[in-house]
């Protein structure tokens, strides 16, 4: 199996069985993350221990695969690290996304989500790859919820 044909089978094996899809009772944080240009919509839902470690975390709402998958992927990364460790996975990813990053070694972080690194030279696939991403980096950096009435618009910058 050749490794774009690895890529493809990673992306949907996320997209059709994901393993984080549902909803949290009693999360510490929930967001909307909207991507405006093509409508993928999700709420994404984070259980935070008092010590800032990620203790759980879901996500629902509709979307393309890469959009579903990516979310999927980011979660299985961040469950069990702290706040900071997220944020620097995020921040990591999204070098990724924008090609600042392109070392095999240094994207062993990242796990399976790894595989999304080619978005890259998909222009209108990027917001679908991000739109989990930005929307975990908005509530774990501003600590907004929903209930709060703040949505995440994913853009890359």
């Amino acid at each position: 199996m050749d490794l774009k044909s690895l890529y493809a089978e990673i992306l949907n094996e996320h997209n059709l069985n994901p393993a984080h899809k549902g909803v949290m009772e009693n999360p510490t944080f929930t967001l909307r993350g909207v991507n405006p240009s093509c409508g993928d919509n999700i709420y994404l839902q984070l259980k935070i221990n008092e010590q800032g470690i990620v203790e759980d975390g879901t996500f629902n709402g509709s979307g393309c695969a890469i959009s579903q998958a990516s979310v999927d992927m980011m979660l299985d990364d961040i469950i069990g690290k702290s706040k900071d460790e997220a944020l620097r996975l995020a921040s990591l990813f999204m070098k990724m996304i924008k090609g600042e990053v392109t070392d095999d070694s240094e994207l062993e972080e990242l796990d399976e989500a790894a595989s999304l690194k080619n978005i890259s030279h998909m222009p209108a696939r990027v917001k679908c790859a991000v739109l989990g991403w930005h929307t975990m980096e908005e509530m774990l950096q501003s600590g907004k919820t929903s209930a709060e009435g703040s949505a995440s618009h994913c853009s890359i910058e």
